[in-house]
């Protein structure tokens, strides 16, 4: 049975506000209280898996709680044996707290919290319990004290039992790294102290990446400066992201969120300063948010906190990078020769950095796994964050929050559309610098098929030739097809009953056909560019003409491709034009090319050339081009070329390989394919 009952002295809200605190704050206090005591060794000791008796215990060998001192530390806060000194009795330690409210933070893990108490008085060895209740804060419950052997080490045992939760965030996977943060200046300080979590000890030095101090702004507040430092520990394991406030020593007394982000990086960071510890005697602490002078501290910690980040980053991807150099796996060969090349370099590199943090076996892969993950950043890169995201989600296997978080870099990088933009119109010239060699070239354009080369690497998502407005609607069908896809983008009601014939009685197909709305008042108003493709070593004559204005001729005839919202254009495009056909695109009154327009002008028929359609794409891109520093030169838009089209060039003579001996035929009718 007890022998003393005496009552704490103050208010029961405030002793329900101490006893309410979180899991890890509340150990911590517990702890620190040992440490202050002088103790060599710190237990945390979790029995969670007891069903019926869950318990924490805490455990120190510090010199103990003398029997007589206990009415003075429980019966009142601010009766701390602490208060009367800056270091611990015995070791001369700096000391954490001073006003003796941690003890009561045991009671935020557990209804019952149990103190057992061994310490040396007069040369003997004393033992005793106190005893506390969350239903009765105010009451303490002391035992008399038991004389035990000298051989039973000093220190405090305190055991709370009937807990809340579980508790899952003591498990040592998370409280070790949160743990670690909290002491990490005191352990790194005083090396004869050592703390456990259930046997596992605390060892920050093993987990410290970088350790930093940096000076801030004085504290100014109701005429007092204060001065001001933040320590930084950047963490190489564990997800601890903290902001501790300090007194001078480095002692925390108050830990939030930063809120502001770091991306692969976690650190803890300690803001010192005396003013800490006048708020902290007020009664204050816990108001920091509300605190503007110590908020200006914290925003000035933060910027110089970001800022060697920012520095480390640049430091650790330089390294990197060499590293990947060194072993031939960055994708990169030749140095960036333009601005938005180097632009993409640098989202690159940042990119590849935190992959190479996020992924934990990315270093472990071997040379070619890794070579190959690279390449596909490069090109996730090149094409944008859309491509990126797909990288990150269906190969990487990235968790979302990380995928969002490294997307984000791009973005915030402001160059994911001019770095997409510059791989477009730099592909684009390639293809146009590919075509004029493969069009031009003596040996290769007599050789280009129409239909099966030529054709099918512009209808391959690059009729942006013929105009960006314009988007495929036929490929190589009928002018029924073309008379069904009229219908399909116009006027359902059209009757298509029998099939559409040239009016030679002949099938007519059409190469492409081109459509897009017209941007003016009527959202249904309709152009269709159909596209008829001769190859390039045959010039443009009367029977090509006639050929497609018999096409033209038709659909003017044929009532069921009249209506007032559609214009047809009709073109026909070769190298080169015959002395008939050069005479016929001069004509009185009439654009270069124009070669027929209806009376309503809703049908044209043109002559065009590969050097007039090259030109004017190379005109619309030539602003880009400039702004993009591009440079292309013929090899490079060849190689292109190839890598992109092998499928349809992949019996076509090299121009740039004269060593090629591959015999490639011709097809005496493919002049006429189309015409039949």
């Amino acid at each position: 049975m007890p022998d003393k009952n005496f009552k704490v002295t103050l208010e029961p809200d405030h002793l329900r506000k101490l006893s309410g605190a979180k899991p890890i704050p509340a150990v911590a206090e517990l702890i620190w209280n040992g440490v202050d005591a002088d103790a060599t060794r710190v237990d945390l000791e979790l029995d969670l898996e007891n069903v019926l008796y869950p318990s924490i215990t805490v455990r120190d060998n510090g010199h103990g709680i003398p029997h007589e001192d206990v009415e003075g530390l429980f019966g009142k806060l601010g009766g701390s044996w602490k208060g009367h000194g800056n270091r611990s009795k015995i070791k001369n330690r700096i000391l954490h707290g001073k006003e003796g409210k941690g003890r009561f933070k045991a009671l935020a893990l557990g209804r019952v919290a149990n103190w057992v108490s061994v310490y040396r008085k007069d040369g003997k060895t004393l033992r005793f319990t106190i005893s506390i209740i969350r239903d009765a804060l105010v009451d303490v419950r002391v035992s008399e004290p038991d004389v035990v052997p000298n051989t039973l080490p000093t220190g405090i045992e305190i055991r709370i039992t009937e807990l809340d939760h579980i508790f899952r965030t003591l498990q040592p996977d998370q409280s070790v790294p949160s743990l670690s943060a909290i002491f990490a200046l005191y352990l790194t300080t005083y090396k004869d102290v050592s703390i456990y979590v259930e046997h596992q000890k605390l060892d920050p030095d093993a987990i410290i990446g970088a350790r930093e101090t940096f000076p801030l702004p004085d504290i100014e507040d109701d005429g007092e400066t204060y001065s001001a430092n933040v320590e930084l520990i950047e963490w190489l394991a564990g997800d601890e992201r903290w902001m501790f406030l300090c007194g001078p020593e480095g002692f925390p007394f108050f830990r939030s969120t930063p809120n502001f982000h770091t991306p692969g990086r976690n650190f803890s960071a300690y803001l010192k300063s005396d003013y800490v510890n006048v708020l902290q005697g007020q009664g204050l602490i816990d108001l920091a948010d509300m605190n503007a002078p110590l908020q200006s501290a914290c925003q000035a910690a933060a910027e110089r906190i970001k800022l060697f980040f920012k520095e480390k980053d640049a430091e650790d991807a330089r390294n990197e990078i060499e590293k990947w150099q060194a072993e031939d796996v960055y994708p990169y060969r030749e140095e960036p020769r333009t601005s938005v090349e180097r632009a993409e370099r640098q989202v690159f590199d940042i990119l590849a950095l935190n992959l190479n943090r996020q992924i934990p076996d990315f270093a472990e892969l071997d040379k070619r796994n890794r070579a190959f993950q690279l390449r596909m950043l490069k090109h996730a890169v090149e094409r944008g964050p859309n491509e990126l995201q797909l990288i990150f989600r269906e190969v990487l296997d990235l968790p979302e929050r990380k995928q969002r978080e490294l997307s984000k870099l791009l973005q915030e990088a402001d160059l994911a559309n001019i770095i997409s933009a510059s791989r477009l119109v730099a592909d684009r010239l390639k293809l146009l610098t590919g075509l004029e060699a493969l069009i031009f070239d003596p040996d290769t354009k007599k050789t280009l098929k129409e239909r099966s080369q030529l054709h099918r690497i512009i209808a391959d998502n690059n009729t942006w030739i013929f105009g960006e407005e314009f988007s495929l609607t036929v490929d190589d069908q009928s002018l029924t097809e073309v008379l069904k896809k009229h219908r399909k983008l116009l006027d359902d009601d059209i009757v298509i009953d029998a099939p559409v014939k040239r009016i030679d009685g002949k099938v007519g197909i059409v190469d492409l056909m081109l459509s897009r709305s017209v941007p003016q008042n009527h959202k249904d108003e309709r152009e269709h560019l159909v596209v008829e493709l001769k190859r390039p070593s045959v010039k443009i004559g009367d029977k090509e003409i006639t050929q497609i204005k018999k096409y033209a001729y038709t659909v003017a005839d044929d009532e069921r491709f009249r209506g007032l919202n559609t214009r047809w254009s009709f073109w026909i495009v070769s190298n080169d034009l015959d002395k008939f056909a050069r005479q016929e695109v001069r004509q009185k009154d009439k654009p270069r090319g124009q070669i027929f327009q209806s009376e309503e002008g809703s049908i044209t028929v043109w002559v065009k050339t590969w050097s007039e359609i090259l030109a004017e794409c190379r005109a619309r891109l030539k602003f880009v081009e400039d702004k993009l520093q591009a440079n292309v030169d013929r090899e490079r838009a060849l190689k292109y070329l190839r890598t992109t089209y092998d499928r349809y060039l992949s019996n076509r003579p090299d121009p740039l390989d004269e060593q090629s001996e591959e015999d490639v035929g011709t097809d005496e009718d493919e002049s006429s394919e189309t015409a039949e």
